[in-house]
């Protein structure tokens, strides 16, 4: 189907959402999960084949992570339709109503976007989540996966498509863009007649081009350059545990730590055992000269890795004189996605969690619950690291608008 009329039909289907009860749109979400599960068969086959072609292409083994599908991860994206239909769903929330001395009643009411865009790469539960969250808000939504997810991105929306089938709801509420060359994603950029917002989810080059060449208002996603500072006063055991989890636990995704600040106060302490963790792990390190001291192996780090998402093996570390150094060094370099402190001082917490500018930030914790499903979202859309309209994980609220609705008894403006 050529885009233009998936537009159309995407717009007119949005028409269509607004109308749809809360419970007709949640018994959609149950049996979309529902059917995700008896079609975990069908689902795995069609992500083999993907697999097999990310291996022929050489795709390195933390974007094959991304793109692989398993028994396990399609319970976990059914029970975050689940968890997304058991939330409360915001559209038609009267948020404000106040009177004017004219007695016009002027309120502010949440809305849907209308028909959101979709351009991602390799991970196809973005497929499920976007579907189930644009729903859930009333809004059509039109995809546009990567070629590396094309066969389980095809398997999801037709189990989707058949599940809104099953409950009489129109199918165009979701449409899957099947060519994934560049030129039908740069006619998706600009199609401001029908598609209301662009949400970009994937690499920085991915995110750049979309925001430096679309006409649809677009919603930045961003990448993950994310850090754990570790304050001088920190317990070194549970620095080494959340440094751990931030940088190990899956390479791959955004919120993974990959820059480490350490305080030089703490340094000869903390140091040398998270060496030893990281190099137990395969994982190599680029430092400043106070940490290429600790272990000749640390490679000398350069501006550029200071700045790197890198999605693999590879950490940079820097050594810092105060907890403002560590604030200005993460500002300066982070996305601006997630960063934490692992500290036992209040007020060194309570400056970190003012003064850095990222959308979470966190105290002892590890980054990698930037998510949705852990924010208690169901799922998520995007994180965005821009400040307009939503900021973070992107949940239902970020996928809805306001209008005023007033009410008069006959007013005219003298």
């Amino acid at each position: 189907m050529e885009l233009e009329k998936m537009g159309q039909l995407a717009k007119e289907a949005s028409r269509n959402l607004i109308k749809l009860s809360k419970p007709v749109k949640n018994a959609c979400l149950v049996t979309v999960a529902a059917n995700l599960i008896n079609n975990t068969e069908r689902i795995l086959a069609a992500n083999q084949k993907d697999i097999e072609n990310g291996k022929a292409n050489n795709m390195p083994e933390s974007l094959l992570d991304r793109l692989r599908l398993t028994k396990e991860r399609i319970e976990g994206i059914a029970e975050g339709v689940w968890q997304v239909a058991a939330l409360e769903d915001p559209v038609g929330e009267v948020l404000s109503m106040k009177e004017r001395p004219n007695g016009l009643m002027i309120g502010k009411k949440r809305v849907p976007l209308g028909v959101i865009g979709m351009i991602y790469e390799s991970r196809p539960n973005v497929t499920v989540d976007a579907f189930s969250l644009c729903f859930k808000t009333s809004n059509a939504v039109i995809l546009r996966g990567g070629s590396d997810a094309i066969y389980s991105n095809i398997a999801f929306v037709e189990i989707i498509k058949q599940s809104l089938e099953e409950n009489h709801v129109t199918p165009d509420a979701v449409f899957l863009l099947e060519d994934t060359s560049r030129e039908t994603a740069a006619k998706m950029m600009k199609l401001n007649d029908y598609i209301d917002v662009l949400i970009p989810r994937g690499g920085a080059g991915l995110i750049q081009t979309v925001v430096q060449n679309a006409t649809v208002p677009v919603i930045e996603t961003g990448t993950g350059n994310c850090h754990v500072y570790i304050d001088a006063s920190a317990d070194v055991e549970m620095a080494v545990d959340i440094v751990k989890n931030a940088k190990l636990q899956r390479l791959g995704v955004c919120n993974t730590c990959e820059s480490l600040v350490i305080h030089k106060d703490i340094a000869k302490e903390a140091a040398p055992k998270l060496l030893a963790m990281l190099k137990e792990n395969q994982c190599e390190v680029r430092g400043d000269d106070i940490m290429q001291s600790f272990d000749n192996t640390v490679i000398p780090a350069t501006d550029k890795d200071y700045a790197a998402e890198y999605l693999d093996k590879i950490i940079s570390v820097k050594v810092v004189e105060s907890i403002d150094d560590a604030i200005d060094h993460i500002n300066q370099n982070s996305t601006g996605h997630s960063e934490t402190i692992v500290t036992k001082d209040y007020d060194n917490a309570q400056r970190f969690l003012n003064e850095i500018d990222s959308a979470a930030v966190y105290v002892n914790a590890s980054t990698r619950y930037t998510d949705g499903f852990e924010f208690g979202f169901g799922a998520e859309i995007g994180i965005s690291t821009q400040k307009l309209h939503a900021r973070g994980p992107m949940g239902l609220e970020a996928l809805t608008t306001t209008k005023y609705i007033i009410y008069g008894s006959g007013q005219i403006r003298p």
